[in-house]
Formats: C-alpha cells, sequence, structure tokens
C-alpha cells in the first residue's frame, strides 16, 4: 500500500486542526487549542488504489520555524490554509509557499490552496476571487474553500480542469492532494 505523508500549513486558528479532525474522525473541534504538532493515519481509496495517509497537522505560531523547515523536508504534499475572515492569514500563505519550494528546491510540489471557515460569509474580508487568483498565480494550484464546522467540502472535493482523473472514493481536501502528488509521480 502506497504511503503518502500531507502537511497541513498555515497562520494559528485558521481551523487547520479542525479540518484534519473532521477529515479523519468525522468530528468537529469547537474548542481552539493551539497545535504544536499533530499526526493522523487514514486509510483512504483513491481510483481503486488504497492508500495510507499519514497527515502532519503543523504549528501555526512562528516560534516553531525550525519544525516547520523539518516538515517540508519530508512532507510530499501541501494543503495551505487560511481563514477568509481574515486578511493576514491569506497574505501569511505567499511566504509559506516561498519556504516550501526553497526547501524542496523545486516548483513541482503538489499542493492546494484551502479558504477555510467559509460558513462565515458575514464575516468574509478574502473574496474567494482572491483565493482563485492566488492559485492561479502559483502555477494553477488547487483551490477550495471549506467549512470544518459545517462540513462543507469535507466529504466532497470540487475537482478541478487540471487535475485528470476519477475519483471512487472522496473526501476532503486531502484527496485532492493525494490525487495532485499520483500525478506528480506519474509524469
Amino acid at each position: 500500500m502506497r504511503e503518502y505523508k500531507l502537511v497541513v500549513l498555515g497562520s494559528g486558528g485558521v481551523g487547520k486542526s479542525a479540518l484534519t479532525v473532521q477529515f479523519v474522525q468525522g468530528i468537529f473541534v469547537e474548542k481552539y487549542d493551539p497545535t504544536i504538532e499533530d499526526s493522523y493515519r487514514k486509510q483512504v481509496e483513491v481510483d481503486g488504489q488504497q492508500c495510507m495517509l499519514e497527515i502532519l497537522d503543523t504549528a501555526g505560531t512562528e516560534q516553531f520555524t525550525a519544525m516547520r523547515d523539518l516538515y517540508m523536508k519530508n512532507g510530499q504534499g501541501f494543503a495551505l490554509v487560511y481563514s477568509i475572515t481574515a486578511q493576514s492569514t491569506f497574505n501569511d500563505l505567499q511566504d509559506l509557499r516561498e519556504q516550501i519550494l526553497r526547501v524542496k528546491d523545486t516548483e513541482d510540489v503538489p499542493m492546494i490552496l484551502v479558504g477555510n471557515k467559509c460558513d462565515l460569509e458575514v464575516e468574509r474580508v478574502v473574496a474567494k476571487e482572491s483565493g482563485i487568483g492566488l492559485a492561479r498565480q502559483w502555477n494553477s494550484c488547487a483551490f477550495l474553500e471549506t467549512s470544518a464546522k459545517s462540513k462543507i467540502n469535507v466529504n466532497e472535493v470540487t475537482t478541478h480542469t487540471h487535475i485528470h482523473t476519477h475519483i471512487v472514493y472522496t473526501n476532503m481536501i486531502i484527496i485532492a492532494v493525494v490525487i495532485i502528488m499520483i500525478l506528480c509521480e506519474t509524469i
């Protein structure tokens, strides 16, 4: 069985842990408890193939930058998460992406840009078009808006035109990243 290492990155409070726990355990974590590092494993099926995902839920604070370099070095795919209710969390992602590319020493890194908390539409400060535009700027990076609380795009993946595969079993944004990783292996 193939194993894939997915790293979930973003500023503190954007919902990285909530998305990960919703995906792995099917529950919404209401209380915010800043993460240092949590690792989860889940078996999923993609294109009829069983895969084991190791999902690393990382700290959203700058005090753990040395650990972040190690995550980036070992990660095979990355979910870059921001909150649609906080512009600064969106702005932080450019530096994170550049750090990933520098550590990996390649431009060919499977990533998905995730605008979380889309259930809080009345509090939105980051337009969906901004996320779409940034994803395009990042060489057609996949983009998705989610809500761990309302389970929006947590159990289904919106397919993107550059993902040329049929998904037999879909689950959250993580499956999209796995598909991108598999495609990168076959190219």
